[in-house]
């Protein structure tokens, strides 16, 4: 299995202000589904952030997401360790296959592929 790319999910009620503000740094807004929005650079489009209302599926707002090429064998490594699963894994209506995981330091993990 292989990390794809990792992004800060930063829970906001201000999505257009961060919009606006992390383009004076040169991102650029990739995916935005009213309650979830996605900056990227145009230049190294794997260094992301996403701003979160809440989220549509899941108890919890995510603190990281890390987008792996497996993300069934994940899940499997995960349970097999012991660690909390938060949500469990599922494909969600947007196009991604996820789950969210608690790490050790309390910090909630969304998990992802894209279908």
């Amino acid at each position: 299995m292989s990390v794809r790319r990792v992004m800060p999910d930063i829970r906001s009620e201000a999505m257009e202000e961060s919009r606006d503000f992390y383009a004076l740094l040169g991102f650029e807004e990739v995916m935005n589904l009213g309650w979830v929005m996605t900056l990227a650079s145009p230049t190294t489009p794997t260094a992301q952030v996403t701003f979160i209302s809440q989220d549509r599926s899941a108890p919890v707002v995510p603190d990281l997401s890390v987008e792996v090429d497996d993300v069934d064998a994940a899940y499997a490594a995960v349970q097999a360790s012991g660690a909390e699963i938060v949500h469990a894994l599922r494909d969600e209506e947007w196009g991604v296959r996820r789950f969210f995981v608690r790490d050790p330091n309390g910090r909630v993990v969304n998990v992802l592929s894209h279908r």
